[in-house]
């Protein structure tokens, strides 16, 4: 028998302020939380617009705080055997410091010790990171490997990936990400770091993670397969794994990174998986709120999905221009839509053509 996989605790930054509250508020505002770098020099690069909280301090400790945050939430005390499984794309401070405590074993090591947890396991997988690990963690915890699990993920923007996806024109020079829309011009980076308690025994549940799946498209480093049938196959996994049919989801929040041909490619996975139901099924993709956070993107996006099916509300699809025809979706736009999904569909592509799908159904 696979056994419930639960969301009992969350924590959560972004540009948007420390918390889920913060995080709320800003997605109900509809207002991008982007505004010009000035973390480092950008005088040089095409882009000058990022999504960072001016406070922000280190990595280690702002993941500390996030992870410390679901766990009170979650009556989470005796951590001592629990795992924690650690996305993030590595300490800023590696590629100028070769001490051995700054590479991604050692530092996922030290951040576990001090938040009191057990075995540490590590995701690097580009975009998909995060949401990688909560599948391997849902999966593990719905076969009674293990009862609780903590996943976390971090991304502080920082000048050399700023600078890697610039030069490779991956950033959106006009400041703004426009999923879907004509006129899109690529991504925004930004800050992200959350934390998630799952655990198969709720006492007060805050939602279940019900399906996932996974798939590759074996097509190219870089670009997706046109057809979106990778990313389709990871949807039809997650559905399967939920026991759900295509009518019975009610949003989805897209990956939606504002480039032009991964819009597309998803768009068509979209209606290759869910066949009519696409056209109707509203639609949005909160990086066009909070901002690109790399490997820790797909966990500030499932805690804003959940938080959104909480408050009965689904975020906007921000800086839409007009209809591209190449992505026929039920994009919500203008304002949040008022709803209260009972299953949604978080999704997540990465470079090397990684596909992630999580099914959250309400408690």
């Amino acid at each position: 028998m696979k056994l419930p996989v639960a969301i009992t605790g969350m924590g959560v930054v972004s540009a948007y302020g420390r918390g889920q509250a913060a995080l709320l508020s800003g997605l109900a505002s509809g207002k991008p939380a982007f505004s010009p770098v000035t973390r480092f020099d950008v005088s040089g690069r095409r882009a000058h617009v990022a999504a960072t909280l001016p406070d922000a301090g280190d990595l280690g400790t702002e993941l500390a705080t996030v992870v410390e945050a679901a766990c009170t939430e979650a009556g989470l005390h005796d951590r001592a055997d629990v795992p924690l499984y650690l996305a993030f794309h590595g300490d800023p401070a590696v590629s100028r410091a070769p001490e051995f405590r700054h590479l991604p074993g050692a530092f996922a090591s030290r951040l576990g010790s001090e938040c009191g947890l057990g075995p540490v396991r590590v995701y690097t997988s580009a975009c998909v990171a995060a949401s990688t690990a909560v599948a391997d963690a849902a999966a593990a915890i719905s076969l009674g490997e293990a009862s609780t699990i903590v996943v976390a993920a971090g991304y502080l923007v920082e000048q050399d990936q700023f600078a890697l996806f610039d030069a490779g024109r991956a950033l959106a020079t006009d400041g703004e990400v426009r999923p879907f829309s004509s006129g899109r011009k690529g991504m925004v980076m930004a800050d992200g770091v959350a934390a998630l308690v799952l655990t198969s025994a709720p006492s007060d549940p805050l939602a279940f993670v019900s399906g996932w799946g996974r798939a590759g498209d074996a097509y190219h480093v870089c670009q997706p397969i046109p057809d979106g049938s990778g990313m389709a196959r990871a949807i039809d996994g997650a559905l399967r794994r939920a026991s759900l049919s295509v009518s019975e989801l009610q949003y989805v929040n897209a990956h939606g990174s504002g480039s032009v041909l991964s819009d597309m490619a998803e768009s068509r996975a979209l209606h290759l998986a869910l066949g009519q139901i696409a056209d109707s099924i509203p639609v949005s993709s909160t990086k066009s709120l909070h901002g690109q956070s790399l490997e820790a993107s797909p966990l500030v996006e499932l805690v804003a999905t959940v938080l959104s099916m909480r408050q009965g509300m689904l975020p906007v699809n921000a800086g839409f221009l007009a209809p591209d025809p190449e992505c026929p979706l039920n994009l919500i736009l203008h304002e949040p839509l008022a709803a209260t999904p009972a299953h949604a569909l978080s999704l997540n592509s990465a470079f090397g053509g990684a596909n992630t799908a999580l099914i959250v159904s309400g408690p």
